[in-house]
């Protein structure tokens, strides 16, 4: 049976099997997320950035009078439990509209249970472009991999990198998508792809591959991968001495947990927010409360996504006066120059986030800013 987690007012509340129905002073919203799993780091984060919205929400007397209940299920990482859990929230919780999932997989599945019921979603950070076609209730608070493929293709072109060779998850539909965006930008700014190797997620051998990329003598290495995947990549590949920068996405995230700094020398990657800027009051106020709301805990891009998409929903229940899905939606669909802390965040008419994005290195093994880059 799958935890349910439930913040009221900033308590944590552990319930198995059953949870009490909300009262009529309460507004319910979900939220599925990798608590577990392989990729679980992507869920912790994220929920933090979730729990500290509602917490000063409800501080600020919640919406429309109601604190607000979040439910929170946990996904392991499976499509099949992100379809449960989305069918469970709408269905068994009630809940008047949905934040996830990060991994694009993983939010196609619950999206389609939220399109169906006529509920709206929010993803804080699930980038394929796939998610947000599925239909007029889906939206995200981050850009897409067409976008994000062509900030990196940019960033490489401008590295005077001309000719590269991608490694990439088949199994994912983030790393698919990021694939072929990259390749359709480089392709397109006079870059050449050589040779494209796939693999899938948990394989630990990747010599292989890695011998053919080798071979092949590119100019840069395009890894679309997530964190742990991509670890194991980075040590086989300098162990085998292979002396050529990697560029990836935002699924990089974290990797500096499980990989030695000596390693990650040369990398670079594309994402939405850099955790040291204090350019803007947004960041500025998050970084202060995210450290005393949660002391023992990191935060990262994950909780600033969160944080966004969480305070994005909010903003539009307010203005639609409604727990209406459809009447949520129509004001979701409306957002224009929100001030987040990812950036100034607008929706166009494909329910996309139109936003700046950041390229990120390494230095003593910690993420680093290098540039900006606009939509």
């Amino acid at each position: 049976m799958r935890r349910a987690i439930v913040l009221l007012s900033g308590l944590w509340v552990w319930m198995f099997f059953t949870v009490a129905p909300a009262t009529a002073d309460q507004i319910v919203i979900g939220q599925y997320a990798s608590l577990t799993g392989a990729i679980a780091n992507f869920g912790k984060y994220t929920d933090l950035g979730v729990q500290l919205a509602v917490m000063e929400r409800n501080e600020k007397g919640g919406i429309d009078g109601k604190q607000i209940v979040l439910r929170t299920y946990d996904t392991r990482g499976q499509q099949t439990d992100a379809k449960s859990a989305v069918t469970r929230l709408i269905t068994q919780d009630k809940a008047v509209a949905i934040l996830g999932e990060v991994a694009s997989s993983l939010s196609i599945a619950g999206a389609q249970v939220c399109q169906e019921n006529g509920v709206p979603m929010v993803t804080p950070s699930s980038t394929n472009p796939d998610v947000t076609a599925i239909g007029n209730m889906i939206f995200r608070v981050c850009y897409t991999d067409d976008l994000q493929g062509l900030y990196a293709a940019k960033f490489a072109v401008e590295k005077g990198w001309k000719t590269a060779a991608i490694l990439y998850d088949r199994k994912q539909a983030y790393s698919v998508g990021l694939r072929d965006g990259f390749t359709d930008a480089f392709t397109d700014h006079g870059g050449k792809i050589i040779l494209e190797q796939a693999f899938s997620s948990g394989d630990t051998d990747f010599s292989a591959q890695l011998t053919a990329i080798r071979n092949a003598k590119p100019d840069v290495i395009f890894c679309p991968s997530y964190y742990n995947d991509l670890g194991n990549i980075l040590r086989q590949s300098k162990k085998m001495g292979i002396d050529l920068p990697y560029l990836g996405g935002d699924g990089w995230t974290d990797v500096e947990s499980v990989t030695p700094a000596d390693v990650l020398v040369n990398c670079y990657y594309v994402n939405h927010w850099d955790p040291g800027d204090t350019s803007t009051q947004e960041s500025r106020t998050f970084i202060e409360r995210s450290k005393a709301r949660f002391p023992n805990d990191n935060f990262n891009v994950w909780s600033a996504l969160g944080y966004d998409a969480a305070n994005i929903l909010f903003d539009a229940i307010d203005r639609a006066d409604s727990t209406d899905g459809k009447k949520i939606a129509a004001e979701l669909a409306k957002v224009r120059d929100f001030k987040g802390v990812t950036g100034t965040i607008s929706i166009d008419e494909n329910r996309n986030a139109s936003k700046p994005a950041v390229i990120l290195t390494f230095k003593d093994g910690k993420p680093t800013y290098v540039t900006s880059v606009q939509p």
